[in-house]
């Protein structure tokens, strides 16, 4: 695909992660368990690639938080940017090097999940000690996995079905 293709594409995805959350701004403790601003981080990483998926998940949580105030730049949206970046690189990388059978969608995402969710934790870890708070184990699994539960359903239902209905319109591969 085309370098303006793909920069299109990743701007438009960028915009969903911007707007997606007003879905659930009224509660967000919804938003906090749906996940929102993940979902075109993630489809953007299959979409455009590993390279336009990690510059679209860095800066996504980054510019919202600029623009709108949330989530908090500190450490909300830093380690969020970290955590999206690696959704957009990994997703956009095992999909490449998968093979391009159906199941394979959901091994890369759900590797691409875990692994984004290991690098929020060593974020959070690492911007909490810088300020002089801590982040434990039971902060981590409990953020990160338990409330996060129905967006992580959500991820393992949305991606894959917006992922073989693109394929199915032949409009990748």
């Amino acid at each position: 695909m085309k370098r303006t293709s793909l920069l299109t594409l990743s701007a438009l995805f960028l915009a969903l992660g911007l707007i997606l959350p007003f879905l659930t701004a009224q509660i967000p403790e919804i938003g906090s368990m749906l996940l929102p601003m993940h979902l075109p981080v993630l489809l953007c990483g299959y979409v455009c690639g590993p390279v336009w998926g990690m510059m679209t998940g860095a800066v996504t949580p980054l510019l919202r938080s600029w623009i709108f105030g949330m989530p908090p730049l500190v450490p909300m949206a830093s380690a969020m940017a970290f955590e999206l970046a690696a959704y957009g690189l990994f997703t956009g990388l095992f999909y490449r090097k998968l093979p391009k059978q159906n199941g394979y969608i959901y091994l890369s995402l759900a590797l691409a999940m875990v692994l984004g969710r290991g690098v929020y934790g060593l974020a959070m870890t690492a911007i909490l000690g810088l300020t002089g708070g801590a982040y434990t184990w039971a902060a981590f699994v409990s953020g990160a996995f338990l409330e996060a539960i129905p967006g992580i359903v959500l991820q393992l239902a949305l991606i894959p079905l917006c992922i073989l209905a693109l394929k199915r319109a032949r409009l990748m591969a």
